[in-house]
């Protein structure tokens, strides 16, 4: 989807890429060798000719920073397939809902190969670095509330990478309420040891664990495993419905 996106191009707005779109046009390649027949004024035609030369470049430089910066936020699930492979699905749980009042207690990073959890006061002042390799963050609810979160406490963090939150692209599919629930529409099961933990049962985990049930960290920590590896059955498995989405609606 990326490479036949032109709305983070200057000067090129949705009604242009539209246009484009329904030229028949599948590829900024395509848009290239048809550029004569397209649907727009001449100096769309000039700024689009630009934006793909400018877009292609920094797509094999694989600078995700560019395409961070020009793409809408919520356009960023455009990006998966080209930066997929250096991408890490995140979620976090916390002792409640309130930065500076609460604490974040476990992170969960997992990278399509490896899921690890840092946990408070083991090794979570590892997340700084071991987000800092990732070229695009997937979260769920993670623009209001993961990614604030963890900035509140590690401000250090930059966090310029691409950001999808697949909770918005979701809706626009039709798929809406908490993570679970989607999951549940999705058929998504989820190991008997955690069917049924949400996140206050995940804040009663972490009470448990600081009274010394080390039983009790492992459900959490498995718990907060099943979130981020499911993140990414989840993108997955939607993908090419938000690809038709995009280019269908009006």
């Amino acid at each position: 989807m990326l490479r036949n996106s032109y709305i983070h191009m200057t000067g090129i707005g949705k009604t242009v890429e539209k246009n484009i779109w329904n030229a028949g046009i599948n590829s900024w390649d395509e848009a290239i060798e048809n550029m004569a027949a397209l649907p727009i004024s001449a100096a769309k035609k000039t700024a689009v000719e630009k934006g793909i030369e400018e877009s292609k470049a920094h797509l094999n430089e694989g600078d995700y920073g560019y395409f961070s910066k020009t793409l809408p936020s919520a356009e960023h699930w455009r990006a998966y397939p080209e930066f997929c492979d250096e991408a890490a699905f995140v979620d976090i749980e916390t002792t409640g809902l309130a930065p500076g009042s609460d604490t974040i207690t476990v992170v969960g990073i997992y990278n399509r190969k490896e899921a690890r959890t840092y946990v408070r006061g083991i090794d979570l002042d590892e997340i700084a670095g071991e987000l800092a390799k990732y070229k695009m963050l997937i979260t769920f609810n993670g623009a209001r509330f993961d990614l604030p979160f963890i900035k509140y406490e590690f401000p250090e963090i930059e966090f310029n990478q691409l950001h999808i939150d697949l909770m918005y692209p979701l809706k626009r599919i039709g798929y809406g309420g908490g993570l679970k629930n989607i999951e549940r529409e999705m058929g998504i099961v989820r190991d008997d040891n955690v069917k049924d933990v949400d996140g206050w049962e995940a804040v009663r985990l972490w009470r448990r664990y600081r009274r010394g049930d080390e039983a009790a960290l492992d459900t959490l920590l498995e718990y907060n495993r099943a979130d981020i590896v499911n993140l990414e059955t989840i993108i997955e498995k939607v993908y090419p419905d938000l690809v038709t989405n995009c280019k269908c609606k009006e």
